[in-house]
């Protein structure tokens, strides 16, 4: 929206305060120097205490201050329009902008905000999640502050704002303090809605709460009636006059009008008629005066009513049903009546000119006048009228929204053509208010399943209890579109999921497979049942399911998209169950022949995570590490920066993790715990970041800090009925042996046991909580801690994965007989050494160094620890070498990248050079992120790349 001028600048009176507070803001905004900086401000005031005069003159000082000033105003009939305000603010900024030039100044936020700001059409394709908007709204508007500091942004009538703009700009005003940006907001605070509090309690400059206006004095009020009509004006009829308003800045100026265009004499003895001056210009008064201008302007009137602000009046003319020179006329008497006034002054000529009310008080007292069905009948025709000025279908449903229903099809085409526009567009929730109003139309008996499931995926991240009604609805309409039915049921399968409820997600999926004919849409309903199967914890058949997952994967070739998901599900479910590491690595080779995205539009992204994944558990997470660095680019690309973006940087963390850099995993799980609190508490994102962040801490020996993170996140019982990785149930069980609670420790992971052996899941390099238990139970069972250690010992060698082996041999040194512990530290060692596991490594090394009271091993464990950034853990090694007689510690800084040396060594390697020490090679595997039988591979892939 462009700047509104008033006709005339008003003297303010009584607002010295707040002028005051203006102006310091602005003088720090613009002042010399580095101590320049941005402040909010908001004013809050019952309607008529002087909000928008008051922003009208912060405009102009903001002006006069040479700053840029982007303004804005809520409506009350556009709350409904998703980015109404937002739209206001930045496409005046873009005016003019060819398609080329926005695509150069957005970048990537280009096809992410641009469909929201109106400046571009939504690319087909999954639409950008509502805090991805946010993300690239927020980098739009400092964009712009910084290239057009100093910057004033002011919004009016914020209370009226649409929920998509004012909960973003709530959520931005924080950073007002430190960019070269003074946000100034007025709001009613009686109608502040709840998504916008922040303004309540935001501090200003100096820390100042929001400024509310006051009532004007008694004399502020005789001040301005003596300058509108004389200075003769008596004393009695003043207070007579302030009496009236109570103070109210509009009414008193209004007031003051009428009596100047009436002729009063401004004397005590005309003071009784000022009650009933004051009562004309609100309520049934003004309704009243109103009527008097004449039918067609009334009709005219209630035509600009229903459209809101910066009103076309040709538009209104046609609601109304007027002719041009019918509305000019009628556009004149209500200007000449203080109820309309041009937009932009300049233009208050032209036959085009935008119009909007003298004030909000005026429009909603005229607009709650219209006789309801008259009212209803005027949004109809304002719709198409909208729609026929080639406004759009979006433009139209604010419109419809207030109709009542008459099995239109052409409305529930123009909702449903709205909601589409508006989902792609990052605004879901006003997609959901536009398909439940097309619902009720209702639509057509064919067309019904289709507006259900629409809905469903309107309402997917908002309401997931009506998302799975709605589709379950949907479903039981009789309709002959297969590939919608397809569509419901995988919709339904996947709400039911995130809602943690997977077993009736898999239930829905095997209702329907059996009733779908043809050939590939059955495998896509299979592959997904087998993908939320594998992901529910409490699954009854899991080995059957297994059996079957592997006949049907290894006859598939990969053809198209649906059979490598199924092929990536069984390389999933081969590492949960510990088959050999070539056969897991062998089908995710199968699925990643070709490229496989982390963003189709139809698919979730899960099966690629566990490609990913498997890659890490198979002693590749170097490879693991490339695919979610690609796979996170797309979720960026789209705008997908909630959930979506919290579980890559989270599993990202326990790549790091595994690989021993544990100052990067914190670093990476702090910022998925960040993002996942943003999705909420005990979501299935919100136990992967934890579970990541508290094996960290852990390992960095910060147990207390873990703990009080999970006590602070309520991390522990009821665990989730999803899978999770690392096993949340084990994460939380390890947290309690690390604080000396083994007893507590050994019963969450029996739990563990009862839980897992069931399904066949028995890979503990996925899941080592045999490792633990055998910790846990040591002290009290010797005898059953060697034994399950020894089991672990067995099925990590039978997954082959050296770091698996590697952390399963040092666990079984730790509770052996002091005679057998040497040998299989020893064996891990050398295992480890070749692996990409630098934590694992350091562990075993201290404990062999320990064992053997060798200070050349401790003095390697130290390195390797501190590499790590395993700070507890360096304490621990360093102590022990200096006990062991060790000299001076001097260690060189970690360096991930391989130098000339580390690629002399690989290349001696792969030449089966085998006087390459330990020393020597463990750098190698640790920075390329692979083990020996990957290191091949690796080397090649790097080399094509260099």
């Amino acid at each position: 929206m462009t700047e509104r001028r008033t006709r005339k600048r008003r003297t303010m009176f009584e607002r010295d305060t707040e002028l005051a507070a203006v102006e310091e803001a602005l003088d720090q905004l613009t002042g010399p120097g580095p101590d320049a900086d941005g402040a909010l401000l908001a004013f809050s005031g019952p309607a008529g205490l002087g909000k928008t005069t008051l922003l009208a003159e912060v405009r102009r000082r903001a002006h006069a201050a040479s700053c840029t000033v982007l303004a804005a105003r809520g409506g009350e009939q556009e709350q409904s329009q998703p980015f109404h305000v937002a739209r206001q603010l930045i496409q005046p900024q873009l005016a003019g902008t060819s398609d080329e030039e926005l695509r150069a100044a957005l970048g990537s936020w280009y096809s992410i905000v641009g469909p929201a700001l109106g400046l571009c059409a939504a690319e087909q394709g999954a639409p950008p999640d509502p805090q991805g908007l946010r993300d690239g709204l927020d980098w739009v508007l400092t964009h712009l502050i910084v290239q057009r500091a100093p910057v004033a942004l002011v919004l009016d009538d914020a209370h009226w704002a649409d929920p998509e703009s004012l909960s973003w700009l709530a959520a931005f005003a924080p950073r007002a303090e430190h960019l070269p940006l003074l946000l100034v907001v007025a709001y009613r605070p009686d109608e502040l809605p709840a998504h916008a509090e922040a303004f309540r309690t935001l501090p200003g400059r100096a820390g100042h709460r929001p400024l509310n206006l006051a009532p004007l004095t008694e004399d502020a009020v005789s001040t301005l009636v003596r300058e509108a009509v004389g200075e003769h004006a008596d004393d009695a009829f003043c207070r007579e006059a302030w009496t009236v308003t109570t103070g109210n800045p509009f009414e008193a100026v209004e007031l003051t009008a009428k009596v100047r265009d009436k002729g009063l004499a401004p004397v005590e003895a005309s003071a009784p008629l000022l009650r009933d001056l004051a009562a004309a210009q609100r309520g049934s008064g003004l309704v009243a005066r109103l009527h008097s201008l004449g039918p067609s302007t009334v009709r005219f009137a209630w035509a600009c009513a229903v459209l809101g602000t910066a009103i076309p009046r040709d538009l209104a003319a046609r609601v109304a049903g007027l002719g041009t020179e019918e509305a000019v006329d009628a556009t004149g008497r209500l200007r000449d009546a203080r109820i309309l006034s041009a937009a932009v002054e300049e233009a208050a000529e032209e036959d085009g000119a935008g119009l909007e009310f003298v004030h909000p008080l005026i429009a909603t007292a005229i607009y709650r006048a219209i006789p309801d069905a008259l009212r209803v009948a005027l949004h109809g025709k304002a719709a198409a009228a909208v729609v026929d000025a080639g406004l759009g279908p979006s433009a139209a449903a604010r419109h419809l929204l207030e109709t009542h229903p008459e099995n239109d099809p052409w409305v529930v085409r123009t909702l449903r053509e709205a909601a589409g526009e508006n989902l792609r567009a990052g605004a879901p929730e006003a997609a959901r208010r536009q398909l439940a109003r097309a619902l009720r139309e209702p639509p057509d008996f064919d067309e019904r399943a289709a507006v259900l499931y629409e809905l469903g995926c309107a309402s997917l991240l908002t309401e997931p209890a009506n998302t799975v009604n709605h589709l379950r609805a949907a479903l039981a309409e009789p309709f002959e579109d297969q590939a919608l039915r397809q569509g419901i049921v995988i919709r339904l399968a996947q709400v039911l999921s995130h809602s943690d409820r997977l077993a009736e997600a898999s239930e829905s999926l095997a209702r329907e497979i059996p009733y779908t004919q043809d050939v590939r849409a059955r495998l896509r309903l299979q592959s997904e049942q087998f993908m939320w199967d594998a992901f529910n914890a409490a699954e009854t058949d899991s080995p059957a399911r297994s059996r079957r997952l592997a006949k049907l994967a290894d006859r598939l070739t990969g053809r198209d998209l649906t059979e490598r998901y199924v092929i990536g599900l069984r390389a999933w479910d081969a590492c949960l169950r510990g088959e050999p590491v070539d056969v897991v690595l062998h089908h995710a080779g199968r699925v990643l022949e070709t490229e496989f995205s982390w963003a189709y539009e139809d698919r979730g992204f899960e099966v690629p995570v566990l490609v990913a994944m498997v890659h890490m558990y198979a002693d590749r997470p170097g490879r693991a590490e490339e695919l979610f660095e690609a796979g996170t680019a797309e979720f960026e690309r789209q705008g997908w920066r909630g959930a979506h973006l919290s579980f890559a940087y989270s599993l990202r963390a326990y790549i790091r993790y595994r690989r021993g850099r544990l100052e990067e995993a914190e670093e990476l799980a702090r910022a998925g715990l960040r993002l996942a609190e943003r999705v909420g508490r005990r979501t299935p994102v919100h136990w992967y970041a934890i579970a990541i962040l508290v094996t960290t801490l852990v390992a960095r020996g910060r147990v207390d800090e873990a703990w009080e993170l999970a006590k602070e996140h309520e991390y522990g019982e009821p665990f989730p009925a999803a899978v999770v990785f690392p096993d949340s149930q084990t994460v939380y069980a390890e947290l309690l042996l690390a604080r000396g609670q083994a007893k507590a420790a050994a019963a969450e992971l029996e739990a563990v046991d009862r839980r897992l052996s069931p399904r066949g899941i028995q890979n503990p390099t996925w899941c080592p909580w045999r490792l633990h238990l055998a910790r846990a139970v040591f002290a009290e069972d010797p005898a059953r801690a060697r034994s399950l250690a020894a089991e672990a010992v067995r099925q990590a060698r039978a997954f082959g994965a050296p770091s698996g082996i590697g952390q399963a041999l040092r666990v079984a040194a730790e509770v052996a007989e002091p005679a057998d512990r040497v040998p299989l530290l020893e064996e891990a060692v050398d295992l480890l050494s070749a692996s990409p596991a630098g934590y694992e490594l350091a562990l075993a090394l201290t404990a062999l160094g320990v064992e053997r009271g060798d200070p050349d091993t401790l003095l390697r464990a130290v390195v390797a620890a501190r590499q790590c950034g395993a700070d507890e853990l360096t304490r621990t090694a360093s102590e022990a070498h200096a006990a062991a007689g060790g000299g001076h510690l001097c260690t060189a800084p970690w360096d991930d990248a391989l130098d000339q040396d580390d690629w002399e060594v690989a290349e001696r390697l792969l030449a089966g050079d085998t006087t390459v020490s330990e020393d020597e090679q463990s750098p190698v595997y640790r920075k390329l992120g692979t083990d020996r039988a990957g290191l091949r591979d690796t080397v090649d892939s790097l080399s094509r790349r260099r």
